[in-house]
């Protein structure tokens, strides 16, 4: 699989990047930017802690700020096809399918930074079970006919990269399991703690941080494995902005610095030492993976 290190080739990256960003500018410089956020917990937690981030682009980029978290994955694919927001974080096979549905449309869209985090911009799913479910490792699974718990249909880290994680050993949806969709990781891992699923996959970041925050009881709950790496979830932003407001975005965000005043309080929601450029390319892993997953 390719990994996504880009830090000795981020300038000549961000260059490559900003020249084709320019090709397809336009005209579309709204006073607001509307920016969304993926409902991956509460919405207001969301907003809550983002208020860092909408602060800087602010200043940075003399614009209004609005922060915007949409009821689901599909709502956010479906804001984004018909312009209703600027700039997105995708998750990695939502940004997919958002590119593929606007295909040949009047709007399109284009990935510009990720998350990193020590020195990658890349991470795994983890599969959980609850610790009275008898589980020690993934492949305990089959043929139990046990409740999976999933976030949302259209998530990388909380279905496509689980469920296919299960594939490769053997273990199927239907055969194997019960698969359970409950919109957001926050609440795949509440379930499985609660016995209300015997088993749960998520992003492995999410679930630290539940597990960080005292949400989630490690006594409770199991780590039964991991996925193989992914790409990290996307910065999106409408190509149909001028060029010089296209880099100003692209600029802010690959300029956020862990250490500085501004980096430690808007990247501290997303566990991020910064952001590095990244392409529409790094993604094809993410639509192999959805070929071969059912629902992809």
């Amino acid at each position: 699989m390719k990994t996504m290190t880009y830090i000795a080739g981020l300038v000549a990256a961000g260059i490559g990047i900003a020249a084709t960003a320019a090709m397809a500018a336009g005209t579309h410089n709204p006073d607001k930017l509307k920016i969304a956020l993926l409902p991956d917990e509460n919405a207001a937690t969301v907003i809550q802690d983002n208020k860092p981030l909408s602060k800087y682009l602010e200043d940075k980029l003399g614009k209004k700020i609005e922060l915007i978290v949409t009821t689901d994955y599909s709502s956010m694919i479906e804001a984004m096809r018909f312009g209703r927001i600027d700039v997105a974080y995708f998750g990695p096979a939502s940004y997919t399918i958002a590119k593929d549905k606007m295909k040949d449309g009047k709007l399109d869209i284009a990935p510009f930074a990720a998350r990193l985090k020590g020195g990658s911009t890349t991470y795994q799913s983890v599969i959980i079970a609850n610790a009275d479910a008898g589980l020690d490792k993934m492949e305990d699974i089959k043929g139990k006919k046990l409740n999976v718990a999933f976030g949302d249909q259209a998530s990388t880290s909380s279905h496509f990269a689980p469920k296919y994680t299960l594939m490769k050993l053997g273990i199927m949806p239907g055969a194997d399991y019960k698969e359970n969709f409950l919109g957001a990781h926050d609440a795949v891992a509440v379930n499985v703690q609660r016995g209300n699923a015997q088993v749960g996959g998520l992003s492995r970041p999410i679930f630290e941080r539940l597990v960080e925050k005292g949400r989630i009881d490690k006594n409770k709950v199991k780590v039964l494995g991991y996925s193989a790496d992914i790409p990290q979830y996307p910065w999106v932003m409408r190509t149909d902005m001028p060029a010089e407001l296209q880099q100003a975005i692209r600029d802010a965000f690959l300029g956020l610095k862990k250490g500085t005043e501004a980096g430690d309080k808007v990247l501290k929601p997303f566990k991020a030492d910064g952001f590095a450029a990244i392409e529409d390319t790094d993604y094809d892993i993410i639509r192999d993976i959805r070929k071969n997953v059912k629902g992809g």
